[in-house]
This record gives C-alpha cells, sequence and structure tokens, in this order.
C-alpha cells in the first residue's frame, strides 16, 4: 500500500475553489483553519468541555471490546460522566476509549453555535453535526459511511491522522459484504493474507487544530488521534442520485440484514463473508494484471 497520495490543501482565501474543483469532481482537499474565525476555533479544546458539559453523561466506545471489531456492532459498550472521560484523554497515554456520533444539537446544543455548518457545506443535512473524540493513539478502524454522504471533518484541540482510500479500490480493501468495513489493520498489514493491499494508492495527512478535510462519498477512511483532541461532522448528499439509492439501500436494507444474519449464524456468518472478500479481491487482483 502507497501511503504517499498527494492530497491538495486550500487556504481560507481559495474557498471560492472548493465546490467547482473538489466537491463537483469528489476530490478529497484539506481546507486549513477553516474554523478559526469561530468560537470553536479560538477556544475548543478539552477544558472548554469540561467547563461548559463536564457533567453530562456520555455513551464511550471501547476499542478493546474485540467482538466490536469483527461486527455491525453499532451501540456504544458504557456510559460514564463526560468530564471523566475528557480526564482520561487529556493525559499523554493510549486509550481504547471513543467518543462516536455524538449528535450536537441533541447532547450540546448549546456548543452547536460555537461552529455552525460552514457555508461550502450548507444543504439538506446541515443541521446533523456529529462529534468525535478520542485520546493518544485512539483509533477508529478502516470504513466508509454508511449512507454515502459528502463528510466535511474539522478537527479541535490537538493532531489526527487520516488515511483516505478511494472508492475504486473497495474489493482490494477486502470489503466484508453487506457492510461499510474491513477487517484490515492498516497499522499492521498482512500482504499475505491480503495480496490486493499492494495495489492501493492512498492519501495520508494530519489534521491541526482548526483544519478541515473533505471526504467524498464512499470515500474510506481510517483515523488515527495523535493527542487527546475532538472533530465535528457535517455532511451533504451526494451529487450522485445512483450514490444516494445505494445509501437508502445500506441503512435500510443491508445493515439489517447482515445484523440479523450476525445474531442468527454468529462466526459462521463472518467466515462467509471473509471469503467472499478473499473472492472479491482475487478477482480484482486478475482484472489488474490481466486488463
Amino acid at each position: 500500500m502507497e501511503l504517499k497520495q498527494k492530497i491538495d490543501v486550500l487556504e481560507i482565501s481559495e474557498l471560492e475553489k472548493f465546490k467547482e474543483n473538489y466537491f463537483m469532481t469528489q476530490k478529497p482537499v484539506v481546507l486549513k483553519g477553516l474554523a478559526n474565525e469561530k468560537v470553536a476555533g479560538q477556544s475548543w479544546n478539552i477544558k472548554y468541555f469540561m467547563d461548559k458539559a463536564g457533567d453530562l453523561e456520555i455513551s464511550v466506545f471501547d476499542n478493546s471490546n474485540l467482538k466490536r471489531s469483527k461486527s455491525t456492532y453499532t451501540r456504544p459498550d458504557f456510559k460514564m460522566n463526560f468530564g471523566d472521560y475528557l480526564s482520561i484523554i487529556q493525559k499523554d497515554e493510549k486509550t481504547d476509549l471513543r467518543i462516536f456520533g455524538m449528535n450536537m444539537s441533541k447532547q450540546l446544543p448549546k456548543l452547536k453555535k460555537d461552529f455552525p455548518c460552514p457555508k461550502i457545506f450548507q444543504g439538506m443535512l446541515g443541521n446533523l453535526g456529529l462529534m468525535f473524540f478520542g485520546g493518544k493513539n485512539t483509533t477508529v478502524r478502516i470504513h466508509y459511511d454508511i449512507d454515502i454522504s459528502n463528510v466535511l471533518l474539522t478537527h479541535f484541540g490537538g493532531k489526527k491522522k487520516v488515511v483516505l482510500i478511494a472508492p475504486e479500490y473497495t474489493d482490494l480493501l477486502y470489503r466484508l459484504p453487506y457492510c461499510t468495513y474491513s477487517l484490515i489493520n492498516l497499522d499492521d498489514l498482512d500482504f499475505v493474507k491480503y495480496p490486493g493491499l499492494i495495489f492501493i494508492k492512498a492519501y495520508e495527512c494530519t489534521l491541526e487544530h482548526g483544519d478541515s478535510i473533505f471526504m467524498p462519498s464512499g470515500y474510506w477512511h481510517y483515523m488515527t488521534y495523535l493527542e487527546g483532541s475532538m472533530s465535528v461532522s457535517y455532511r451533504k448528499i451526494s451529487p450522485s442520485l445512483q450514490t444516494n439509492l445505494k445509501g437508502l439501500m445500506n441503512i435500510a436494507l443491508r445493515m439489517p440484514f447482515d445484523k440479523m444474519m450476525g445474531k442468527a449464524m454468529g462466526s459462521k456468518w463472518l467466515a462467509s463473508k471473509e471469503k467472499i472478500a478473499q473472492m472479491r479481491a482475487k478477482r480484482a487482483i486478475y482484472n489488474l494484471n490481466f486488463s
């Protein structure tokens, strides 16, 4: 896997290029300092959230839960005090605990005004601001979003490494059928078990406080929090009707079917999906070698 694909960077003074050159062409880009003129860009850090919402009860995901890594399970592992969680991630220590998809409107309504949806991304889904928190070396498994919408992710309070991979590499990433994730570990690539990874070209970049990254519809992403920090995502539907319909099918049919079969068949269902993923990758490798 090659992680040297160059990702474009736009400064604030160049935002007029975003729609035509990146959104409509579905090309990823980093927007430097997009949040810096908002309250969030000026004030958001771990202490700020402790002061403003430390008493909140929040839902937490635990990466050490091995069942989670091999399932479509999307419910949090437990609840805890927000302030206690923030105390954990502010330490210079690795943690498996993360907050995934906190709805700002429902859980942090007073803070949403600190960073409303940027004008360049406003649309039908513009009110849905989701927050994500993690500590040092906390990772989020490689996946693409189930609704296949476009995502503008803005980061605060520290640094975060982002790996992006285009949808054209989906079969070579050994995507499991009926879901939107893979079992590969980008921090420990196994080219013997997953030879298709050799052919993949990926983007890698590091977001700093106030930076945003545009992730087009269907792009795979793998996140690593380099420091205790947080992100906000806003979504925008794809310019492609076909892509939007595929996203609806994922939500309405494929994910519920996958969960049902996982409960009914357990490890046998996962094994059958892994075989299909391997066969698809072999076909993709063959096509690359003989096209």
